[in-house]
C-alpha cells in the first residue's frame, strides 16, 4: 500500500507541473492587452513601459513562467492588476465558498443517483427501471445554466419563496450555518447537483445490473441469503466506482461552476473567473485556474487512495 502511495504522489508531480504550463500558456494565448482595465485610453508610453515592468510583462515568456511558478510554489500568485489585491487572498476566499457549494452539490446528487441507480438496477426492465432513468437521462441532459434561471423564476420571482442571488443577507460575504445563510445556497445547488445525480444514477444503475448477473450473487441466492444481504455485497462492489464518479463529479464542479455562480451570483471561484476573463486580468485568470487544477488532481489522488483501501486488488 505504502509503494503504490509513493508511485501515485510521483505521478502526480508531473501532471501538476503541465497543468501549470497549460495555465500559464493559455492565457497568454488569449488576445487582448492584460493591462487595458487599469491604464487610461491616453495612456503614455513610459506610463505603459512601466506598468509592464511593474508586473514584470516585459520579460521573456519562459522567464514569466518560472518566476510564476517558483511564486506559486511559496504562495504567491501575484497581484491583481484590477484590485491591486494579492490574487491568493481573493483565490482562497473564492474557493472557500465553492467548496462550500460544491460539496452539498455533490451529496445531493450523490444520494440521489446512488438511490435511483440502485432502484432502477433492482427493479430491471421494469416502470421503475424506465421512471428513474429518464430523471437521470434529463438530469444529464437540461443545460444547468437555463434550469438555474428556470428556478430563480418560479421560486423567487414568482413564488418568492427563496432568494434569487448572492451568498448571505445584505450582500454579506460572511458565511453561517443558519437559515438566513442557507436559504441562499438551496438552488445553486440543487441545480448544480442535478448533472452529477444523472450520471451516478446511470453508471450505478449500469453497475448493480452487471453486479447481479454474477456467479457469485446466484451463489449467494443459492444459499438462501435474503434480499439485505445481498444488497450488502453489491452496495460493496459498486462502491469503489461510485466513489470514483463521485470525486470526478466534485472535481468537475469545483472548475466548472461558473455560469451557475454567474446566475446566481455566488461568490466562487466561477463568478471570480468571470470577472477575471472581461477585465483581462491575467494574474487573477492564471492564480484561479492553477488553483482549481491542483484541486482536482489531488482530489483524484485522494479518491485512488481511498479506491484502493476499499478494493485492494486495484493496488495489485
Amino acid at each position: 500500500m505504502l509503494a503504490y502511495l509513493i508511485r501515485r504522489i510521483v505521478y502526480t508531480l508531473p501532471i501538476m507541473l503541465g497543468v501549470a504550463l497549460l495555465c500559464f500558456a493559455l492565457v497568454h494565448i488569449a488576445p487582448g492587452d492584460p493591462l487595458v482595465s487599469v491604464l487610461p485610453a491616453d495612456a503614455s508610453a513610459e506610463l505603459q513601459a512601466q506598468m509592464r515592468e511593474l508586473y514584470g510583462f516585459n520579460r521573456p515568456l519562459p522567464e514569466q513562467f518560472l518566476r510564476w511558478v517558483w511564486r506559486a510554489l511559496q504562495g504567491d500568485l501575484g497581484q491583481s492588476i484590477a484590485t491591486s489585491r494579492p490574487v491568493t487572498t481573493e483565490v482562497m476566499a473564492a474557493v472557500v465558498n465553492t467548496l462550500r457549494l460544491a460539496v452539498v452539490a455533490t451529496l445531493i446528487g450523490f444520494v440521489l443517483g446512488i438511490l435511483f441507480g440502485f432502484v432502477a438496477g433492482y427493479f430491471r426492465n421494469s416502470w421503475v427501471d424506465r421512471s428513474c432513468s429518464m430523471l437521470s437521462m434529463l438530469g444529464v441532459s437540461v443545460p444547468h445554466y437555463w434550469l438555474g434561471m428556470v428556478m430563480v423564476i418560479v421560486f423567487s420571482s414568482q413564488l418568492m419563496w427563496l432568494p434569487a442571488t448572492g451568498a448571505g443577507p445584505g450582500g454579506s460575504g460572511d458565511w453561517a450555518w443558519d437559515w438566513a445563510h442557507v436559504q441562499f445556497m438551496i438552488l445553486p445547488a440543487i441545480t448544480m447537483s442535478v448533472i452529477p445525480m444523472g450520471i451516478i444514477a446511470r453508471t450505478v444503475r449500469a453497475l448493480v445490473a452487471e453486479l447481479l448477473d454474477q456467479e457469485f450473487i446466484l451463489g449467494l441466492k443459492a444459499k438462501g441469503l435474503g434480499h439485505l444481504g445481498i444488497f450488502r455485497h453489491v452496495l460493496k462492489n459498486a462502491a469503489p466506482t461510485a466513489l470514483a464518479v463521485m470525486g470526478l463529479q466534485l472535481g468537475y464542479l469545483l472548475g466548472g461552476s461558473i455560469l451557475i455562480e454567474t446566475v446566481f451570483s455566488w461568490p466562487g471561484t466561477g463568478f471570480l473567473l468571470n470577472q477575471a476573463i472581461f477585465q483581462r486580468d491575467l494574474p487573477l485568470l492564471q492564480g484561479s485556474i492553477l488553483v482549481l487544477a491542483v484541486f482536482f488532481v489531488l482530489l483524484n489522488l485522494i479518491i485512488d487512495v481511498v479506491q484502493t483501501l476499499l478494493d485492494p486488488r486495484i493496488a495489485r
